[in-house]
């Protein structure tokens, strides 16, 4: 039964939020969250939240979905440019505390955000015209899913790649499940377990990003895009080559896991996430423990779902695993123990694979349909 003064004290605090809101709202001068600006031959989706990292939230998919569709459609637009402001981040995530407490509290939200994100990110990964995102800096989560369905992903010196969402008791969600597994070898699930964070080059040469271009040429990258007087995949490519090809920044660094992809792809080919442990910690190596005790802090619900979800994602279509993901997304918000390290179950062993495939299970009518 809820505890009656956590109850009044939630709405109170609602209450004083839904005040904040309206004083914001109130102010002369708000600015948009998104712009979506037609600029030349070329539609342009800009992030506008950079206090908080360009964070995603319900309204800006609800203001970027309808565009991108137009844009897609309309004969005097050949091409689609996604970027952030601020110099900081890309898109550092979806608003996601926001959608957990109205997961605790049965509001809808929880269940539009994710469909509608969801929806979003298909429209990204089937969209006709060239979708060029311009990644620089921290791109995480919901800034992924704005960004690697897309047919180019120019990364600089500034991003900051990870899915860290086993460590907040999620899955690495936005079609994770499609782009992880088809990434080389294990490093996918290598990264979706882990949450390791790839900066700059090594986003473009784990293949998230298409292209590495330095930070500061990016205005103008963007100005000859816009410019293009006939903007094809091959043209827009073209650019994009020339630009990779002026930057030489870190290109005699070598891959951060070079030396140890053949480690990544031994240690993490098992049937099961015990059986990674159970390689890591035998492998005794510096490099080894270092992920067993990374593993030993994540959520075990969240580490046995995320193994399932790109097992099962590696033959699927993008579709597909939205459609998955969608399933995983709201059994993860039914479980209460979002955000919160002390795990319940607190252990491997504990979370069965019964309770792993409930959270894949078909929703009925409530399914994420396109």
């Amino acid at each position: 039964c809820p505890h009656p003064v956590l109850n009044v004290s939630s709405r109170l605090r609602s209450l004083s939020r839904l005040q904040r809101i309206q004083g914001h709202m109130m102010s002369s001068h708000v600015e948009p969250e998104v712009l979506l600006e037609k600029v030349g031959r070329a539609g342009v989706i800009t992030m506008n939240r950079p206090k908080v990292l360009n964070a995603l939230n319900l309204s800006m998919i609800r203001q970027i979905s309808p565009q991108l569709k137009k844009w897609e459609n309309d004969t005097e637009t050949d091409i689609i440019i996604i970027k952030g402001v601020g110099g900081k981040a890309f898109c550092a995530g979806g608003d996601i505390r926001a959608v957990t407490e109205a997961g605790k509290l049965g509001d809808s939200l929880a269940q539009d955000f994710f469909r509608e994100e969801y929806i979003l990110n298909n429209a990204i990964g089937t969209c006709r015209k060239p979708y060029i995102a311009l990644i620089d800096g921290i791109t995480m989560g919901g800034g992924v899913g704005l960004s690697v369905h897309g047919r180019f992903r120019v990364a600089t010196e500034k991003t900051l790649f990870a899915m860290p969402e086993t460590a907040i008791g999620l899955f690495p969600d936005v079609g994770g499940g499609h782009f992880l597994p088809r990434l080389r070898g294990k490093l996918g699930l290598f990264l979706a377990l882990t949450g390791f964070r790839l900066k700059g080059r090594d986003v473009q040469r784990a293949g998230v990003a298409t292209h590495f271009v330095e930070s500061k040429k990016i205005p103008d990258l963007e100005r000859e895009l816009v410019e293009l007087k006939s903007s094809s995949a091959e043209n827009v490519s073209r650019v994009l080559d020339s630009y990779q090809n002026q930057s030489t920044l870190d290109s005699e660094k070598p891959f951060v896991l070079h030396q140890h992809m053949s480690d990544i792809d031994r240690l993490f080919s098992s049937s099961s996430v015990e059986g990674i442990l159970q390689n890591l910690k035998a492998d005794g190596s510096e490099f080894s423990k270092k992920q067993a005790e990374i593993l030993s802090k994540m959520s075990p619900t969240s580490l046995k779902i995320t193994y399932k979800q790109l097992q099962a994602g590696a033959s699927l279509s993008l579709q597909d695993v939205l459609v998955m993901e969608y399933r995983l997304s709201q059994a993860c918000m039914v479980q209460t123990n979002r955000l919160n390290p002390k795990w319940n179950p607190s252990t491997l062993e504990e979370v069965s694979d019964q309770s792993v495939d409930q959270c894949f299970s078909s929703l009925g009518e409530k399914d994420l349909t396109f």
